[in-house]
């Protein structure tokens, strides 16, 4: 069985700067990921390319054995993705985002479906507002919902509590799992410490565009966890 996706020798450089040094990582089908490290580590970089919105250098990178270069549309169908950024436009109004990203998905009863989403998230009253108008936490709770419009089995969550109100949180945690409770495959990058030991079934720092420190929940040890993205910190000012 392939895995639900795998990276090797992944680089990424701009201009003369490498902002991912030969990533390898595999991750099978329904394990959770959590990927720590300092700013500027490369962590928004790899989420970038897995979600197919920025091309690598060099490296190989398939979901379920589909290959991203070959298959990229394909792909896209099972990602969902929440990053610090909406992507979300904002000249639109939330009904008009969602109906954009649900048709380019082909998402059946498709009214049905972003209603279902916008109560999920709490953002009935406001669906028929342009973006531009929304708090920032209002925003991400549409892309929230965005997200998870197309039912993907591959969740991609870049610091995506980042401008949610404390209620709107549990709407990431809570739906970690599919419409069927089956999990999904979740990647997360966080400098929050204990959300990612909480809901993390392995744990990664990410330094200098390298995985540098890896464990497993069953074979946790928080503090060399701790000291090594101490270190991380350390070394990256």
């Amino acid at each position: 069985m392939n895995p639900a996706i795998k990276v090797q020798g992944l680089t990424k450089s701009f201009g003369t700067r490498l902002a991912l040094r030969g990533i390898d990582l595999e991750i099978e089908s329904g394990k959770s990921v959590v990927i720590f490290g300092p700013n500027g580590a490369g962590k928004t970089t790899l989420i970038r390319i897995l979600a197919t919105i920025m091309n690598p250098s060099s490296g190989i990178i398939t979901f379920d054995g589909l290959n991203l270069k070959s298959h990229a549309e394909e792909i896209r169908r099972r990602i969902g993705i929440v990053t610090h950024q909406t992507l979300l436009y904002n000249n639109l109004t939330a009904y008009e985002n969602l109906e954009f990203y649900g048709r380019m998905f082909d998402v059946p009863e498709l009214k049905k479906r972003i209603q279902e989403l916008v109560s999920l998230v709490g953002m009935t009253a406001r669906l028929h507002d342009r973006v531009a108008t929304l708090s920032r936490g209002m925003q991400q709770r549409v892309s929230i919902a965005r997200a998870l419009l197309h039912k993907p089995t591959i969740l991609l969550l870049d610091e995506p509590e980042t401008g949610l109100d404390q209620e709107a949180i549990p709407l990431i945690w809570d739906n970690m799992p599919d419409e069927t409770g089956r999990k999904r495959t979740v990647i997360l990058t966080t400098h929050n410490m204990e959300r990612g030991i909480e809901v993390g079934e392995r744990l990664l720092i990410l330094d200098k565009g390298k995985i540098v420190y890896e464990c497993v929940r069953g074979a946790l040890d928080i503090a060399g966890l701790k000291e090594a993205y101490r270190n991380s910190t350390r070394t990256s000012v």
